[in-house]
């Protein structure tokens, strides 16, 4: 796939692809995103946001997904399975494998609890506390797209000392 991807400054439009598993954070974070001068693709849960990521032909510049996205049933990535269900951290390792220089930003109702789950360290990436002001999400959304993109793969997985590394 082409490099389709640009570099907003925090004035411009960007495109964002909102992930959540409830459909009416979807909807408030597009309201508000929109209503800042954004374009905004939503999406009810990880597979529906990688499909977003590999087919959609214009640029995708931020990731704003919820940390906890439960699966309906359980799934493993293969061959016949390209768009797993996985957690928020997950999606965001696989989408920015898709879409180099995607930013990422993580939110969650309980963000202590659910960040240690999923051995992540306060302040490497950036997050959204929920419930949230339109204010704060505007103001972070503008702060990251001014950055430099992460560089975010499987080598910054967190990982346990027992893991196994299923990817060759």
């Amino acid at each position: 796939m082409e490099d389709q991807r640009r570099t907003p400054s925090s004035s411009s439009s960007a495109t964002i692809l909102v992930v959540d598993d409830e459909s009416p954070i979807v909807s408030l974070c597009k309201a508000m995103l929109e209503g800042a001068g954004h374009t905004v693709l939503g999406a009810n849960g990880s597979s529906e946001a990688l499909q977003i990521c590999t087919h959609h032909e214009g640029p995708i510049d931020l990731l704003l997904t919820d940390l906890v996205l439960p699966p309906p049933g359980f799934q493993l990535a293969s061959p016949s399975n390209q768009f797993p269900h996985v957690n928020g951290l997950e999606l965001a390792i696989r989408a920015t494998m898709i879409r180099k220089g995607l930013q990422i930003i993580l939110m969650s109702g309980n963000a202590d609890k659910d960040l240690a789950s999923h051995g992540i360290k306060r302040g490497t990436l950036p997050f959204l506390a929920k419930p949230f002001e339109r204010d704060r999400l505007i103001a972070l959304v503008h702060n990251v797209l001014a950055q430099p993109a992460p560089t975010l793969g499987v080598e910054d997985r967190p990982r346990a000392a027992n893991d196994t590394d299923w990817f060759g």
